[in-house]
């Protein structure tokens, strides 16, 4: 298949409400030559990275919108309108390739719309986006409502937060305290010829100079590293673990900070991880075994403590909680496209029900490390307040960390160009039962 056309019909996917990248790409990915599946996923990862921006400017070019059953025309479109100011691939074949992908969607029709939208882009393009910049959406290449909500939160800070969201993201790494420390792992690397340095707040971290196949770093099949961004990596340490604890992960999938627990602390003494989906604990198994660690799993809604909490209480809770994910979108563009403003209030209400459900299960003195990669305060620090409003029985403590910046609570770290991604965290520490 057409790497334009697999990318296209992945981002239809995406445009139409059906799926993120992250479901409909590896099917796409499937069907395309080995050689092509590179550019396919830049094709989708690109396009809807700039997606804001180049659906103003077709809108500019187009004279009536598409129908709801032309998705895949749209994307083709945009897949086009993203070659051509995004790539170093010749506009002719940025063109004549996209434009002949229209027979495989069997709509013949688009072939000279396609052709004749895409060389008026070639031709005028640059010269209609530059009278667009004056627009936020063009500018920052984020949908209005994103763009909006980070000004008015951050308003020394949201160009850059744009910036970074559109910038590709640092190939991050995490050293396995287990088997090396994080100077010896550079060490190992510089040997195999690849240059990184050290991260600035954590302690296992390393920035690669340029991302490689995991494949080609010293000792990945054996544990001895993982891929991890560092805003993530801070979770272990700021739960203060020590030998004997019991801790529970929630919503711990993909099991980075999972597996990361364990690495960090070797005499715990049971982990407890939990997920919605069973799927999802698939990969967190896949991650357990490669680093040689072990979990309990278990698939179930974390506030239907009934279904699933054995009344053994835990001295350390890891709410890492579902959010709009805006503090990783440079890793998932995709997310300028599938979240909504309405979707905030609905996930803080989420959130809120975790933290309330949780609370129980966690013994009086135990901490309670509260996580998003969310940027937004919605979720965060008002999310907290609101908690610790309502539950008499909880105190919010200090974060041994100088990342980010401090909030009325936690910390908010906003994503950096090559550097970490956008996060919160806040810790609470329980000091009375609930009275009941």
């Amino acid at each position: 298949m057409n790497p334009r056309l697999a990318a296209a019909r992945a981002l239809a996917a995406v445009l139409s409400g059906k799926a993120s990248l992250n479901s409909s790409l590896p099917a796409q990915l499937d069907k395309v030559d080995e050689r092509d599946r590179g550019l396919t996923q830049d094709l989708a990862f690109g396009t809807a990275r700039w997606q804001p921006r180049l659906e103003l400017l077709a809108e500019k070019l187009l004279q009536k919108p598409f129908k709801a059953a032309d998705c895949d025309v749209q994307a083709l479109l945009l897949v086009g309108l993203y070659q051509l100011f995004y790539t170093r691939i010749p506009a002719h074949a940025a063109i004549g390739e996209t434009v002949g992908c229209a027979d495989k969607l069997k709509k013949p029709w688009a072939k000279a719309l396609l052709n004749a939208v895409l060389r008026r882009a070639q031709r005028e393009g640059q010269e209609i986006l530059a009278g667009m910049e004056r627009d936020p959406v063009v500018r920052t290449a984020h949908p209005r409502w994103l763009q909006k909500s980070l000004k008015a939160f951050w308003p020394e800070q949201w160009e850059a937060i744009c910036a970074a969201n559109n910038a590709h993201p640092p190939m991050i790494l995490r050293v396995n305290r287990r088997h090396h420390s994080r100077d010896a792992y550079l060490a190992l690397l510089a040997e195999a010829g690849i240059t990184a340095s050290a991260c600035q707040y954590s302690r296992d971290g390393i920035v690669l100079e340029a991302p490689c196949d995991v494949r080609g770093l010293p000792g990945f099949a054996d544990g001895w590293v993982s891929v991890q961004d560092e805003a993530a990596q801070l979770a272990a340490d700021l739960l203060d673990l020590a030998p004997g604890q019991r801790v529970l992960d929630a919503c711990c999938a993909p099991g980075g900070k999972t597996c990361h627990l364990l690495e960090a602390e070797q005499g715990l003494s049971e982990v407890v991880a939990i997920d919605l989906e069973a799927k999802r604990l698939t990969r967190v198994r896949e991650n357990l075994d490669r680093l040689q660690l072990d979990a309990k799993l278990i698939a179930c809604d974390a506030r239907e403590t009934a279904a699933w909490w054995d009344g053994k209480q835990f001295q350390r809770i890891l709410l890492d909680a579902p959010c709009s994910a805006t503090g990783v979108i440079r890793r998932h563009p995709d997310i300028k496209l599938t979240r909504q403003a309405d979707d905030i209030p609905a996930l803080a209400s989420l959130q809120g029900e975790l933290l309330d459900a949780l609370w129980p299960t966690l013994e009086v003195g135990g901490m309670l490390l509260y996580a998003t990669c969310s940027s937004l305060p919605t979720e965060n620090t008002e999310v907290i307040d609101a908690f610790l409003a309502r539950t008499p029985g909880a105190r919010e403590l200090d974060l041994a960390t100088t990342a980010g910046l401090r909030q009325a609570h936690g910390r908010q770290l906003l994503a950096q160009e090559g550097g970490h991604d956008g996060f919160y965290y806040a810790k609470l520490i329980k000091i009375a039962a609930s009275r009941g």
